[in-house]
């Protein structure tokens, strides 16, 4: 397994304070679509600053009870290596509802979801 791979981006104002899909932290697979999503949301792109996930971090927060909502290209990269660690990946149509979009597929391991 592969902790350091590298699996997307994350965007936040401050330590306590990052963008999320309702409880879900957004994952983009590039720091482009990063940028398109916080602009599809109204949010002030300058005012985040976006950093890299890492796998290992997705893991640790994962089963700390933390939900995650991957775009496409982030979940091309979780997908193979969270199978190795028993987490069944999930078919998901990617294809947005509206052209222009952004849709993410949310893994949420809290009972309540």
């Amino acid at each position: 397994m592969d902790d350091r791979k590298v699996i997307g981006y994350f965007a936040q104002k401050s330590a306590t304070e990052l963008f999320c899909d309702n409880r879900a932290l957004v994952v983009a697979g590039s720091e482009e679509t990063m940028r398109k999503a916080l602009a599809l949301r109204a949010a002030v792109p300058g005012t985040f600053t976006i950093r890299k996930t890492r796998f290992g971090e997705i893991l640790a927060g994962l089963r700390l009870g933390g939900a995650y909502a991957f775009d496409e290209e982030a979940y091309g990269r979780f997908a193979p290596l969270a199978e190795a660690t028993g987490i069944a990946r999930q078919d998901f149509d990617f294809t947005p509802s509206e052209p222009g979009k952004i849709k993410f597929l949310i893994l949420d391991p809290s009972p309540s979801s």
